[in-house]
């Protein structure tokens, strides 16, 4: 691929726009040394306004993602794109989340380019348990753990019942969930349908991939052995 389109489709902007930066001389190698549109050179050494290139194509990353955020590009209000570099909502092929979090849940979602990895991270046949912590409005009953776990319970509106779910009890009003399937809202409607109400909502774990020590609105990279990890395939 010619340097100008790997560089447009990496968001820096259209191809008018980067043989632009080319011109200005804003695109050089890692010594410095001025690069034009027609050389032949490893993305790793490309630099532009002296910072090395975003990752290729291939790209996968977790965000710690704050409450109030949503997993759009287009909704009103705060986004999730917004705690990224801007261009990164314009990479082609495109950033997507992995799932969703709706905005009033906090903590780990998945973004990726990669078309084939998505869908193995959401297929069930993956088998990626996700664990959710919840504050509740009201007390535990003490009941919850036995209908979680029961796999009979049935949701409004839905017309299977839930697989079975495991329930530890936090405090009086507040638990962890560990799911293993994901459907609508489902925390919440789990709740709901004991009589309860989810105040607030965090995901702390996806697979056998925590959120570490990532500070709330922040991201990195997730490398192979990342990967291995959330698969469960880690030494």
């Amino acid at each position: 691929m010619k340097l100008v389109k790997h560089i447009a489709n990496l968001g820096y902007g259209s191809r008018k726009q980067v043989q632009q930066m080319f011109r200005e001389g804003r695109i050089t190698d890692v010594d410095g040394e001025v690069l034009y549109a027609d050389d032949k050179v490893e993305h790793a050494v490309i630099h532009v306004d002296g910072e090395p290139l975003d990752p290729p194509p291939g790209l996968t990353l977790m965000l710690h993602k704050p409450a109030g955020y949503t997993c759009s590009t287009k909704d009103q209000g705060r986004l999730i794109y917004d705690l990224l570099p801007d261009r990164f909502r314009d990479r082609d092929p495109v950033l997507s989340s992995v799932g969703r979090l709706d905005r009033d849940t906090s903590g780990l979602l998945l973004m990726t380019d990669d078309g084939q990895l998505l869908h193995r991270i959401v297929s069930p046949k993956s088998k990626l348990d996700k664990v959710y912590e919840a504050q509740l409005a009201q007390d535990l009953s003490g009941s919850e753990g036995a209908q979680f776990a029961s796999g009979s319970l049935l949701l409004e509106s839905d017309d299977k019942p839930l697989l079975p779910a495991e329930l530890d009890v936090l405090g009086p009003r507040a638990a962890r969930l560990t799911l293993h399937e994901g459907r609508y809202h489902q925390v919440r409607r789990m709740f709901a349908a004991v009589g309860n109400h989810v105040q607030a909502l965090h995901r702390s774990r996806i697979g056998g991939l925590g959120l570490g020590d990532l500070a709330e609105g922040q991201w990195r990279q997730l490398d192979a052995a990342d990967l291995a990890v959330l698969f469960g395939e880690s030494a």
